[in-house]
């Protein structure tokens, strides 16, 4: 059955105890969050702000302080084991045992589960993975990139409604990151909501529905990735002229970057000036044209101003 919501959050808080005469410290302050089912959910943030610290108590790995969190309409503090089953989560960290093959840890995986037998695909999911052919090889003798897709793998032998998966691709060589995007793609096409943390924000730009930044412990923003974006009121006009510029007068609200090609970079507010003002400017200015065009903001340009202006 298809839920609204995959996770629920509410009020959800965090305060470590301060160590050796340290301050306690905050790191979830209150953040509510609405993660819609079937969805590729984007959670992003600086270091520090607080996603490792969320993606743990939603594996039940930290407990929280204040508030509820609710996973596939389970409550954790109701049904914890419900809650749990219905969650995998693929950390960045690559901790793996290495006397274990990576069926034998698929398997084991799945038993601490609870999951029979009979209903373990720990063969099918090895061939999704990719490590088919390293299916009894030790952990131990799996390369770097082997390694993390295993932690994909141990990640889904419960048959978990939501996947988290924390910096996948962090470190990893490209070819491993088309595989892992396009299991990705496969696993949402079935219906599995995905969780996404990563500092590649090109890729959450890519593969996201909807995207959530956190910054000091607090939520600031939340929006389908293409209005999230559209909110910066940015464009730039990229011209390349004939010959280099001499002096330039700009309208008001508009800077000038030179580029290393030579290209006159002109940034400005689209609600305070438009591109024919840019270009009166340039003719003013008797400055001859080859080329033209227009650069949108992106992901990197509203995470950047938003996570600034939070500081």
């Amino acid at each position: 059955m298809m839920r609204e919501s995959a996770i629920e959050i509410t009020g959800l808080r965090k305060t470590y105890a301060g160590h050796k005469g340290t301050a306690p410290k905050e790191a979830l302050k209150g953040v509510d969050l609405s993660i819609p089912a079937g969805s590729i959910f984007g959670l992003l943030g600086p270091n520090g702000a607080g996603k490792s610290t969320l993606i743990n108590i939603l594996a039940g790995l930290v407990v929280k302080s204040a508030g509820t969190v609710k996973i596939w309409g389970f409550d954790q503090d109701v049904n914890p084991r419900q809650s749990r089953a219905s969650i995998g989560v693929m950390p960045q960290e690559l901790n793996l045992d290495p006397f274990f093959t990576p069926r034998e840890a698929l398997e084991v995986q799945a038993g601490l589960y609870g999951v029979p037998k009979a209903d373990r695909k720990s063969d099918e999911i090895l061939e999704m993975i990719g490590l088919s052919d390293k299916a009894n090889a030790y952990a131990r003798s799996l390369s770097g990139g082997m390694r993390r897709r295993l932690l994909l793998g141990k990640a889904l032998v419960h048959h978990p409604q939501v996947l988290v998966l924390d910096e996948p691709t962090a470190g990893v060589d490209i070819e491993l990151r088309q595989m892992l995007w396009n299991n990705v793609r496969k696993l949402n096409d079935l219906g599995m909501t995905i969780i996404l943390t990563t500092h590649y924000l090109e890729e959450a730009e890519e593969m996201c529905d909807e995207i959530a930044i956190i910054n000091h412990g607090e939520k600031i923003a939340q929006e389908k990735t293409s209005d999230l974006i559209g909110q910066m009121d940015q464009k730039t006009l990229v011209i390349q002229p004939e010959t280099p510029a001499a002096q330039i007068a700009l309208p008001d609200g508009v800077t000038m970057d030179t580029r290393r090609d030579g290209a006159l970079a002109f940034s400005y507010r689209t609600s305070q000036v438009s591109p024919e003002q840019v270009l009166a400017s340039l003719r003013d200015a008797n400055v001859a044209i080859r080329d033209v065009r227009t650069e949108d903001p992106d992901l990197e340009d509203i995470f950047l101003a938003l996570t600034k202006s939070g500081d």
